[in-house]
């Protein structure tokens, strides 16, 4: 069923900002008191802890952050800290496992992954900052930062070039943050002063990160498909005291060429302007150098040599296209280990990527997300203006109206409220009518899609995935994309597998074209006597046909569930894209991945993915195995990328 589908992306990449992650790290903890921990490393031993414990720090008033920062404020040491940067060798640091060729596709040159289809090149302008430490101490020099003879830290006027660096206590982040600090002063003369603070601090609503308490930040950013990143780089989206803390520009950075092009490659639908605008704003963002991207994390997959038609991608799940797995040998199983379990398979309240991929293979995908772009597979053709399925018309908008403000909600529009103009201007609205962008888009679906038992996909199937959808008692992640769209009152659900969606004015998502609803069986009898179509939104989240054994149209059908073991699943006959070769597929669960890469290396288990094997040690094991000729594997650069931000004011 559609919500056992992974969260479209036009929901997923559009409604959430992005966020710092921690979790993929393993950053501990700590008790509320203690904002910051101060780690002294030992290379060949665990990292020796003095925790201070401090008074937290008082609010900035009006007016704060307008002061350059005497040393980051120059752009030619922020210049110069990306030269004296030897990243490949942080990447060695953690990644030691990989071979040099493996390291260097983990090399980030912008803020997207050189296979993104936004990103830009030397050929587009960009500012490229290869290890070269000569350049940096060069600039250095200009900036009046001297080294005196026999000293190890630059100077000037009396003041050493040292800096506060700011991370999460994760080892992983130690480990290199460690190598960084030996380089800075080894090769430039430039002294960094690790903080190694907890997420809850660093990441907290009301301290680190989101307060630019910091002059030298580190952490990661999940990229996405779409770009988006106007919350991260525009002027407006600078955290002050002034705004509430609002935004995620905590360098503090405003440059309007590049804000302009970012929020204009955010307020278009064509994909060549948008192309365009943010090959512009990469020029700037390298140009000033505000943020050094280090590295993209590394994810990695292994499987059974005799398994067929495997497609691991980092930006999309490997389940997505389990209807295409097949076996070289004569067996009719394939066994996935993972260390987590879903709490539930209601897609719309659980998104955990088990959960996803469970989901997967009982609701088949309406489209993927591979190599960061998108591909039709359940849903008929993507629904673009230039296919005709959709468009994009100005009109006007008068007090009154409901409109989508630009900030991303549904509001009534009178005197004072902000919105996007058809021009792209963010504007006060005052009085009389104005004119705004309002999108229409038609989404079809594949003919023929059949229940597993037997029953076609109907048009009162639709209707109801929007219904529990938007029903605010259904305990939905989020309801941003609804309110879009008004709900149910924006929905024309017009055949058995196609709908037409009426936006409201102001909004502009980029993937627009990416149909957000699949089916649900109205016609399904729970164990009550009820039609599913008649049980309130309320219930659906612990009715068991919905979170433990649902009805879907996927290449699967979920047979037997026992929690804290298995998930057992079986080919579904009545698959519209035709009936899987592999008859039967089982989720093993482990408590951890030891024990998992240890079943795949015995043959107990045939796929462990980028989620359950992660990054560690492991990899370094399942990499070996692999080079023996015992499994498969594959290494891949994650969308999720380490960077350093520098902030360039002070209180």
């Amino acid at each position: 069923m559609a919500r056992f589908l992974k969260r479209p992306a036009a929901m997923a990449a559009l409604m959430a900002l992005l966020i710092p992650i921690l979790a993929a790290c393993g950053g501990a903890p700590a008790a509320p008191e203690v904002v910051r921990e101060t780690v002294v490393v030992v290379q060949t031993a665990e990292p020796v802890r003095e925790t201070v414990v401090v008074v937290a720090t008082p609010e900035a008033g009006a007016g704060a952050f307008t002061t350059p920062h005497p040393i980051l404020g120059d752009p030619k040491v922020r210049q110069a800290i990306a030269y004296c940067t030897n990243r490949p060798e942080l990447i060695q640091s953690v990644y030691s496992y990989l071979t040099p060729e493996q390291q260097q596709e983990l090399l980030m040159d912008t803020n997207l992954p050189k296979t993104h289809w936004a990103v830009a090149t030397e050929a587009d302008g960009i500012v490229t900052y290869p290890f070269d430490p000569e350049k940096g101490k060069a600039l250095l020099e200009e900036a009046g930062w001297k080294l005196a003879e026999g000293q190890t830290v630059r100077t000037k006027d009396g003041a050493p070039l040292s800096l506060e660096f700011t991370t999460t206590n994760a080892q992983f982040r130690i480990t290199w943050a460690t190598v960084l600090e030996k380089q800075l002063l080894d090769n430039c003369g430039i002294q960094i002063i690790r903080k190694h603070a907890p997420g809850s601090w660093w990441f907290g609503s009301a301290s680190g990160l989101a307060r630019r308490d910091f002059e030298l930040g580190a952490f990661a950013w999940v990229g996405e498909a779409d770009p988006g990143g106007r919350t991260l780089y525009a002027c407006d989206q600078i955290p002050l005291p002034d705004n509430n803390w609002e935004g995620q520009n905590y360098m503090g950075w405003c440059n309007e060429a590049a804000s302009r092009a970012i929020t204009a490659a955010n307020n278009t639908l064509n994909r060549e302007e948008r192309i365009k605008n943010y090959k512009a704003f990469q020029v700037e963002f390298t140009k000033d150098m505000v943020s050094l991207p280090l590295f993209q994390r590394l994810e990695a997959y292994a499987w059974n040599k005799a398994l067929q038609n495997m497609k691991p991608d980092p930006t999309e799940y490997i389940t997505a296209n389990a209807y295409e797995w097949a076996r070289s040998d004569n067996e009719d199983t394939i066994i996935l280990g993972f260390t987590q379990e879903p709490a539930s398979m209601f897609s719309l309240v659980e998104s955990a990527a088990v959960q996803r991929q469970a989901a997967q293979l009982v609701g088949g995908v309406l489209q993927t997300q591979y190599s960061y772009d998108f591909q039709p597979v359940l849903q008929d053709g993507l629904s673009t203006i230039e296919s005709g399925k959709a468009k994009n018309e100005v009109i006007e908008v008068k007090e009154g109206d409901t409109v989508w403000d630009a900030t991303g909600a549904a509001v009534e529009l009178k005197p004072g409220v902000e919105i996007v103009n058809s021009d792209g201007e963010t504007i006060a609205y005052q009085s009389g009518t104005v004119k705004m962008n309002r999108l229409t888009v038609t989404y079809d679906l594949v003919k023929g899609i059949t229940w597993s038992d037997g029953e076609p996909l109907k048009k009162a199937d639709l209707e109801l995935s929007v219904k529990i959808a938007c029903d605010p008692d259904s305990g939905a992640v989020s309801y941003t994309f609804c309110e879009s769209h008004q709900g149910a009152e924006g929905v024309n659900v017009t055949s058995d597998s196609s709908y037409t969606i009426t936006f409201l004015p102001g909004v502009q998502w980029p993937t627009y074209f990416l149909a957000p609803y699949g089916g649900y069986p109205s016609h399904q009898t729970v164990s009550d006597g009820r039609k599913l179509a008649d049980v309130p939104a309320k219930e659906w989240a612990t009715l068991p046909e919905v979170a433990e054994t649902p009805l879907g149209y996927g290449p699967y059908i979920l047979k037997e569930w026992k929690k804290g073991q298995s998930m057992v699943f079986e080919a579904n006959p009545n698959f519209v894209l035709g009936a899987p070769k592999v008859k039967n597929v089982i989720i093993q669960f482990f408590a951890d991945t030891n024990a998992a890469v240890a079943a795949l290396l015995t043959g107990e288990v045939d796929i462990l993915e980028k989620a359950t094997l992660g990054a560690g040690p492991e990899v370094e094991t399942v990499l070996k195995a692999a080079a023996e000729g015992k499994i498969e594997a594959k290494t891949d650069a994650s969308p999720t990328w380490e960077h350093m931000d520098m902030n360039l004011f002070v209180r």
